[in-house]
């Protein structure tokens, strides 16, 4: 009887095309940080301030986060 088996996985490595790299994460990093002290220590002002500091440090995370997707990154034309 044939048993169907699974195709062989992926390898997946990641290159160092940027050297910068440990450096960007480390900024992305501590303004996460910096953003979540400074809306902790905002929301103990009260309710408005509270709901104020969350919206704009939920704006500040997602900015952060696609950064680091690299959503801005240039195009490679050699991958197309």
């Amino acid at each position: 009887m044939n048993v169907i088996a699974p195709p062989p996985p992926v390898l997946v490595a990641l290159d160092d095309r940027n050297p910068d790299r440990l450096n960007v994460r480390l900024k992305q990093l501590s303004w996460t940080t910096v953003t979540v002290a400074a809306t902790a220590w905002v929301c103990t002002f009260g309710m408005v301030p509270a709901v104020l500091a969350l919206c704009v440090a939920k704006h500040v995370l997602v900015a952060i986060v696609t950064m680091g997707l690299g959503v801005d990154a240039p195009r490679d034309s050699s991958t197309e």
